[in-house]
């Protein structure tokens, strides 16, 4: 009886270095996909960071854009308005020959 129950304690005793074994396996590979991860996670908030500092230039440039197309517009409008002058000041002259 004493020799089943050693056999047995062998047994368990090679079973759980096995376990033991195979569990400090998975904690290395659980190790490495966690270096992974946190390296992937760095890597995205870095590119996170600079698409937000990229997406503030652009909406800078295109801030001076549209103040730059709106001084324009101006610009031509009093352009037309001085052409339509011009042109009215013309046809009077014109018209008084």
């Amino acid at each position: 009886d004493a020799n089943r129950q050693i056999s047995e304690y062998k047994f368990k005793l090679s079973k759980a270095e096995q376990d033991k074994a195979t569990m400090e396996q998975n904690i290395g590979r659980l190790e490495g996909q966690v270096a992974r991860y946190k390296n992937a996670a760095e890597n995205a908030e870095k590119i996170e960071d600079e698409l937000k500092a990229e997406k503030r230039k652009l909406q800078r440039e295109l801030r001076t854009a549209l103040d730059k197309i709106e001084e324009m517009e101006m610009t031509n409008s009093h352009l037309m308005k001085r052409l339509e002058k011009m042109k009215a000041n013309r046809t009077a002259l014109l018209s008084q020959q």
